[in-house]
């Protein structure tokens, strides 16, 4: 094909045009045609199916991580189980309002029991924790090595939870330098359960206090 066969065309005689030229023409048209099918509605089908494809991969993940979680479901809902007894049996150890008074008779009576002879023995007011209260008790008490390891083991003997905290021991003034009397000085600690009215209404009055120390801070 030359190039004389372009020049010598008429467009109102394409019928007659040279099979050579009407073919290139036609592929022309093809080709244009294809590229603007593809920008017009082929790009954006394969956007659209990479963003699918992102999406399919995002949920297949999120689905081995639910399963994954799934398969542990039970052992952890057997351990939340163990752990909810666990909590209800160290529950049961401590006393509970009415218990106190006789919680603290025992304490008394395994120092008797000891030989000890007591010159303080003092609750203290209630310090509350998170779903507890502590009961301090001060204690002051006087006999020998052997007496207070007999009094601590008794203590520590006892069915509800009571700890002993800051001991010491010394000579007891004025004793007769003969005889091995010491006194011991301790706070024994037992812990109360708070019910769900009491921790309410201490809820109830950590949130009044805030609201008045906020009243206060405004004012000034």
């Amino acid at each position: 094909m030359r190039l004389s066969d372009f020049q010598n065309l008429e467009a109102a005689r394409i019928g007659s045009w040279p099979l050579p030229v009407r073919a290139l023409i036609i592929l022309g048209i093809c080709v244009a045609m294809l590229g603007a099918g593809f920008y017009l509605d082929t790009r954006n089908q394969m956007v659209a199916l990479e963003k699918i494809q992102r999406t399919e991969r995002d949920l297949r993940t999120e689905f081995e991580t639910k399963q994954a979680k799934a398969a542990n479901l039970e052992p952890l809902a057997q351990l939340l189980a163990e752990m909810k007894q666990s909590l209800g049996e160290q529950l049961r150890l401590l006393p509970n309002k009415t218990e106190i008074e006789g919680l603290l008779v025992d304490i008394s009576q395994a120092g008797l029991a000891s030989g000890l002879e007591f010159e303080l023995f003092k609750p203290e007011n209630e310090q509350p924790a998170e779903f507890y209260a502590v009961q301090p008790i001060k204690i002051t008490v006087t006999g020998t090595y052997h007496e207070f390891g007999n009094f601590i083991s008794s203590v520590a003997a006892l069915p509800r939870i009571v700890t002993l905290h800051d001991i010491s021991v010394e000579p007891r003034r004025g004793a007769n330098p003969d005889q091995e009397v010491l006194m011991m000085n301790t706070v024994a600690k037992t812990y109360r359960y708070m019910d769900e009215d009491e921790i309410a209404a201490r809820q109830d009055r950590e949130d009044a206090a805030k609201q008045k120390k906020s009243k206060r801070k405004r004012k000034k």
